[in-house]
Formats: C-alpha cells, sequence, structure tokens
C-alpha cells in the first residue's frame, strides 16, 4: 500500500490493530475523568432542583457559598474562588443584585474596586439552602458507611492533588 507520498505504509494484521486499539481506547466505566463529570453534572440537577424554587440558579449558588464564607469580598476575589472568569462573575453579580440577593460598594481606596456584600435577603438564604444541600450530598452517599464517605472525600482530595501538580508542571515548562 502507498501513502501520499509514494512511499510504502506496512499494513499490520489484524490482531495488532485490535491489540493497540484496545489500548488507546478508555472506556466510560473505566474513565475517571468521565465518572467524576458524570457525577458532577448529576450532583449539580439534584442541587439545581432543590433550590430553583427558592429564586437561586445554580450559578448564583456558587457566588452566594462564597460570599457566605466570607462577605464583601471584590469582584475579582469572587471570580477566583467560584473559579470563573470576570465576566462571567460579573454576568452573575448583575442577577443576584436585580434579584435582591447582594449589594455592591467601591472600595474608599481604590474606587476601581467593587466589593459585593450580601443582602439581608441573601443572607438569610443560607439557612434555608444548606440544609438543601446538605440533603443532596446525603442522598449522594446514601448507603455509605461514615469511613466510606471519608475515604471517598479523601480519593478525590488526591485527584485533584494529583492534578494541580501535574497543572503546575506543565506551566513552569512553558514559563522556561
Amino acid at each position: 500500500m502507498t501513502g501520499s507520498q509514494g512511499t510504502k505504509k506496512k499494513v499490520q494484521p489484524r490482531q495488532t490493530r485490535v491489540k493497540m486499539s484496545a489500548e488507546i481506547d478508555l472506556p466510560f466505566e473505566e474513565s475517571v475523568g468521565y465518572q467524576v463529570r458524570a457525577t458532577h453534572r448529576a450532583l449539580q440537577r439534584f442541587l439545581q432542583l432543590k433550590i430553583e424554587p427558592y429564586g437561586v440558579s445554580l450559578g448564583m449558588w456558587y457566588f452566594l457559598r462564597a460570599l457566605w464564607n466570607e462577605d464583601g469580598l471584590t469582584q475579582r476575589e469572587l471570580s477566583r474562588r467560584v473559579g470563573t472568569t470576570e465576566p462571567t462573575t460579573l454576568t452573575a453579580i448583575l442577577s443576584m443584585e436585580r434579584s435582591g440577593l447582594i449589594r455592591r460598594a467601591q472600595n474608599k481606596n481604590d474606587r476601581r474596586r467593587m466589593h459585593v456584600y450580601l443582602s439581608p435577603k441573601g443572607r438569610d438564604l443560607k439557612s434555608e439552602l444548606m440544609p438543601l444541600a446538605r440533603s443532596v450530598v446525603a442522598t449522594a452517599v446514601h448507603g455509605f458507611s461514615a469511613a466510606e464517605t471519608k475515604s471517598l472525600l479523601a480519593a478525590l482530595a488526591d485527584v485533584q492533588r494529583n492534578i494541580q501538580a501535574s497543572l503546575s508542571q506543565l506551566d513552569e515548562t512553558r514559563l522556561i
């Protein structure tokens, strides 16, 4: 068989091609990435159904969680905590402001910086929504022992550390 340059290509026996295919395949049931993503999507959908009746979208949820943890963050700090781009954060903030969940205030020392504060309505939602989030988590680990849940969380933390370490190495090699 000849390639586009007129060179001869070796045709591999079918048995070798099948073996090579098996080495490069990654079935969904064996893919940690796929399984984590599918689990995350299911958890998000379940949580979304629980919090929607309170006028809170899934996008708002992450920002509320960050602000419940530390009120008065700047828009940039919120972006970093939630892991979104600043334009995405601004869109969410504007929506939350319209819904009466937060208010923005300029920094007195640096007028370019905007701080985001929970409104009483936004603050009060914590007592209503956190039990719903806990029930989503409880449903997810139903039938797990406390030790199994702890082990799952530790394994997920290890996966995150492994990926972060590899990302850091890649970042370092790109800088060289």
